[in-house]
């Protein structure tokens, strides 16, 4: 599959009588996003708000991250299985708003949501400061189950999403990048003499709204399987999850996820980049033995030489990741695990809820333990009252100047283990 990528730069974002893009500005019909994000019986209250680059806001509680983008050319629509028919995607030609994105934003379940700071040292740990961001304020209506309320936010960020990516659809791209992953055996013989690289992916699926959808499947219901990158850069993959913020992977992780990008970029010098396993992360003991031996299946079937493994999540997913690393090693295949640590303030317990010598290449995104001090801000987006029992939060950790200390898990994205941030370590 050939997939291009049309950037379309935005460089602003501002409310306007009429939604369109213009000289780089994002101008949004503010009535029209509410109106959009309304149709959803199970929400009391919509707001929409902006939030630019270097302003002192701060957005939270955080729920997804989405980047707006439309399907031009090629099979099916954007976001398959969810906005769009089921049809295969991954060819052709999708436009995205580089530097946009769509951020929803409500307390769904009060403790693993997170925070974006747009200035300031927070805003040093989060991708999203650098985005010119259209938030989404979802209430919910009183009564309802969380599960109905993280479902209809969901939609309403998607939804919103495409609306905003459908005004690119006519427009000549600022940029155009082109990737290409050919059949297996042809893939196998373009570059024999290079070693064959494949990426395992690990999806959060431990249920409780730890979800992620796979062309709008629950992928708690899947057993591995392979996938075209590319599928995976045009939407098949999405966030459905309220897990601790500095590893999560929102929608837009999945949708510009580095791992993918940087093995594209290596691919036919380096590396023959063969394709994608993807796989889940479950909670009982079977589910974890037979998705692992699948994955370990899967790398030996395309005879793969080496692959990279990364998780979401921490604590119990640790365990699927070293079954992961074990397993395929086992079958002669050289892993990388790339992973973030819980190691405490201090840094000196043991980083993973499981270990293996195996597991002997390792990238981390960091300690989400570390702690830190966002400064106040002039504007807040969204609420503060739940910041003390936020996971990373504490008693006290909301100050009366406005000012937070807690731990860097608290940011989203601080510590996300494809690597989309800032941190890691090195060993000596």
């Amino acid at each position: 599959m050939r997939l291009e990528i049309g950037e379309i730069l935005i460089k602003d974002v501002q409310f306007g009588e009429v939604s369109k893009i213009e000289n780089g500005t994002l101008y949004v019909n503010k009535e029209e996003i509410i109106k959009l994000a309304s149709e959803d019986e199970h929400l009391s209250k919509v707001d929409v708000d902006l939030a630019r680059p270097g302003e002192e806001v701060r957005i939270t509680p955080v729920k997804d991250v989405i980047e707006p983008r439309v399907k031009v050319e090629g099979k099916g629509g954007i976001f398959p299985g969810v906005i769009s028919k089921v049809d295969t995607v991954g060819e052709g030609r999708t436009n995205v708003l580089k530097g946009a994105a769509v951020v929803t934003c409500g307390k769904i379940v009060g403790f693993q949501e997170g925070i974006i700071d747009m200035t300031g040292v927070g805003s040093e740990f989060t991708p999203f400061s650098k985005l010119n961001n259209v938030v989404v304020i979802l209430e919910p209506k009183e009564g309802i189950e969380p599960y109905q309320y993280e479902a209809a936010a969901r939609m309403a960020g998607l939804k919103i999403a495409t609306y905003l990516g459908e005004l690119s659809r006519e427009l000549t791209p600022d940029n155009i990048e082109s990737f290409e992953t050919k059949p297996m055996f042809e893939q196998a013989n373009e570059y024999p003499k290079l070693p064959k690289v494949g990426y395992v992916y690990m999806l959060q699926t431990q249920g409780l709204l730890h979800d992620t959808y796979v062309y709008g499947v629950d992928a708690k219901k899947i057993v591995p399987t392979i996938l075209y990158p590319t599928e995976i850069m045009d939407g098949a993959i999405l966030s459905g999850n309220c897990v601790s913020a500095c590893d999560k992977n929102t929608t837009y992780h999945h949708l510009n996820n580095p791992i993918i990008k940087n093995l594209y970029k290596e691919h036919g010098k380096t590396i023959n980049f063969m394709g994608v396993i993807i796989t889940n992360e479950n909670v009982y003991l079977a589910d974890k033995e037979r998705s692992s031996n699948w994955t370990a299946k899967f790398t030996k079937f395309l005879g793969l030489d080496g692959v990279v493994i990364s998780q979401e999540g921490f604590g119990n997913p640790d365990t699927d990741l070293i079954m992961n690393c074990k397993k395929i090693e086992a079958e002669g295949v050289k892993t990388v695990i790339v992973t973030d640590e819980y190691a405490g303030r201090e840094g000196t317990s043991q980083s993973l809820a499981d270990a293996d010598a195996a597991a002997n290449a390792v990238v981390t995104g960091g300690n989400a333990n570390e702690t830190i001090i966002l400064p106040p801000m002039k504007k807040i987006i969204g609420m503060l009252d739940f910041v003390d029992v936020v996971a990373g939060g504490f008693d006290g950790s909301l100050r009366e100047d406005g000012s937070i200390e807690a731990e860097i898990q608290i940011i989203t994205g601080a510590t996300n283990e494809l690597g989309f941030n800032k941190m890691s370590a090195k060993t000596y």
